[in-house]
């Protein structure tokens, strides 16, 4: 009895670490382009740095359009995209060709 118990015992723990080894929330694309996407992020905010304005002089780039409306959008899309993949799942071929089938 005790024998059946330890080969059912071992059975049941291939399976489990088989199942825990595939299951991948994030695929390898998926960080890539996170990675493309936080760079894009930061390039964004980089766009929106400058010389801040002091109390004596007045300083015309606080109003330049790289600053207010570029490195905004550039930022809004890293964001965006981040989105998308972070929720982007690569399609299965053979699954398409069991379909088709």
């Amino acid at each position: 009895m005790a024998n059946n118990e330890s080969k059912l015992f071992k059975e049941t723990t291939k399976v489990n670490n088989k199942a825990n080894k595939e299951v991948m929330p994030l695929d390898k694309i998926n960080f890539i382009m996170i990675a493309v996407c936080v760079v894009l992020i930061m390039f964004g905010f980089f766009l929106m740095t400058g010389s801040a304005n002091t109390g004596s002089t007045w300083n015309e780039d606080v109003f330049n359009s790289t600053r207010t409306v570029v490195g905004p959008m550039i930022s809004l899309a890293g964001f965006t995209l981040l989105i998308f993949a972070i929720i982007y799942k690569k399609k299965d071929k053979n699954a398409e060709l069991n379909k088709e089938a």
